[in-house]
């Protein structure tokens, strides 16, 4: 923090700016809603908690992005340890969180989308976390900090998910026609 703005301030600023991206990273970590609400919860108190330490030796974004990932992937392992499979959007929570006006369109969007974040949850966690991260437009340089790989690295990881991610979702609209 740069001492003019208070911890309170400065969440109210990051959960303005950052609020949506964070909801789609918890919406791609987790697909069960109840465990959803939780994980955004998680997020956020974490959030909070670490702007009091934020000293500016990163961006503020990178910054966010590495609380984010970190409970999300705490999150992630904890489940493992206590459940196997988790459960898929409906048709109208999906619609929901879309928000189109179309709802044939809507469906359609909802749809896809549902079926790409089942797809990332399939990933391993260091995939998701550079896959989400990617998505929300971090470049290369700043995911490497958030995960502590190089930034080939990263690129070379982006490439590769990228590349199984439109196979999977390829295969899986060939297999639903």
């Amino acid at each position: 923090m740069d001492g003019t703005e208070s911890q309170d301030e400065l969440y109210q600023k990051v959960a303005q700016e950052y609020g949506e991206a964070l909801a789609r990273m918890v919406w791609a970590y987790e697909a069960d809603p109840e465990l959803r609400r939780d994980l955004s919860q998680e997020i956020h108190l974490a959030l909070w908690r670490s702007l009091a330490k934020f000293n500016g030796r990163c961006s503020l974004r990178t910054w966010i992005y590495r609380v984010a990932h970190n409970v999300a992937t705490s999150h992630i392992v904890r489940q493992a340890r206590g459940k196997s499979v988790g459960t898929f959007l409906t048709l109208e929570e999906a619609e929901a969180q879309a928000g189109l006006e179309d709802v044939e369109h809507s469906a359609d969007r909802a749809q896809a989308l549902s079926r790409l974040f089942a797809l990332i949850q399939q990933l391993d966690l260091l995939d998701r976390q550079v896959i989400m991260a990617y998505l929300e437009g971090l470049d290369a340089e700043s995911i490497a900090e958030i995960t502590g790989l190089s930034a080939a690295n990263v690129w070379s990881k982006i490439h590769r998910i990228k590349t199984l991610l439109v196979r999977r979702f390829h295969r899986g609209v060939r297999n639903a026609v």
